[in-house]
């Protein structure tokens, strides 16, 4: 008997790629050889390891870089995949790119470095030898299975560095993130820090280094795709906002699917994004072109953050 091919739920938006888009995108990411002095470093997408791509890319361009490397777990990533080795051997592992990334950032510039909770400690050694840490961001991805004889990991840290503490962007005006009000206060009969709108008393409040405001990428949101360790579009919203400004460049050294360079153009910055894999590399030419026509983000609307699950 023929076997029947799967057929997707009629919900499911998860992005995937066509024979045609292979085609049509291929020319829109570049290889290490395209590379030259003459080439604006801004807008591109490389298709390469970041070993061998670093020495190609000029000094001090990124106002931002965000950086998702393999976490220390055994995991196939497509064409790919990395092995869990012992903690100095991850260690090491990051040592062998962190540095040159490092030289990528202008001298006021930030950085993010996302891990879980078995190499958050080997990420916070190697950023500290390079960059002055200023915090440590958990948010809470709510996400995976349960487990029978341990607690059930749902969460991740984003630790935040810059070359210069005295000198650097940080717009947390941008960043604020717009509650809903359950017990409002009034003072001599005029709202306190909240606002009475259509949809309900909402307050704004200064963005924390608790993140539990963000859902990860699933098969029914317009962002979703087949990247095992997708980070979501808000997610990234959140970074390039406070830490980019309006023009400036986003680096990506582990661009996977294109999370960040997608969000990155969608709120008025460059990118430039680099991978080993080239299906993912499509993937995300794919998700910037789709970002011409559709800058929307999930989560982000009227230039607040929203709580997960609202409306907006």
């Amino acid at each position: 008997m023929e076997k029947k091919s799967k057929q997707r739920a009629g919900r499911n938006r998860t992005i995937a790629l066509s024979e045609e888009d292979d085609y049509r995108l291929g020319p829109k990411v570049l290889l290490p050889g395209d590379l030259t002095e003459t080439l604006p470093f801004a807008d591109v997408l490389i298709n390469g390891d970041i070993l061998n791509v670093l020495c190609l890319l000029p000094d001090a361009f990124a106002d931002l870089v965000i950086v998702d490397p393999p976490y220390n777990l055994t995991k196939t990533f497509r064409s790919t995949r990395f092995s869990a080795m012992p903690q100095q051997d991850y260690e090491d592992y990051l040592r062998t790119w962190f540095h040159g990334v490092c030289t990528k950032l202008k001298p006021g510039g930030s950085l993010y470095l996302c891990g879980d909770w078995k190499c958050s400690s080997s990420l916070q050694r190697v950023m500290e030898e390079e960059l002055t840490v200023l915090n440590r961001i958990t948010w809470q991805r709510e996400k995976g299975r349960g487990a029978s004889s341990n607690w059930k990991n749902a969460m991740e840290d984003i630790w935040f560095g810059v070359n210069d503490p005295n000198h650097y962007y940080f717009d947390v005006d941008a960043v604020k993130l717009k509650r809903r009000v359950l017990a409002p206060y009034r003072e001599n009969g005029i709202p306190k820090d909240w606002e009475d709108t259509a949809e309900g008393k909402y307050r704004l409040t200064h963005p924390s280094n608790f993140w539990d405001d963000i859902s990860v990428p699933f098969w029914s949101m317009p962002e979703n795709t087949e990247h095992p360790a997708q980070k979501p579009e808000k997610l990234m919203a959140k970074l390039i906002l406070a830490s980019c400004p309006e023009g400036g460049v986003v680096f990506d050294p582990f661009a996977g699917s294109g999370s960040a360079c997608v969000t990155a153009k969608k709120l008025g910055r460059h990118y430039v994004g680099v991978e080993i894999d080239r299906g993912y590399c499509l993937l995300a030419a794919k998700r910037l072109e789709m970002a011409d026509t559709d800058k929307r983000i999930q989560g982000f609307s009227e230039g607040c953050f929203w709580e997960r699950n609202s409306l907006k």
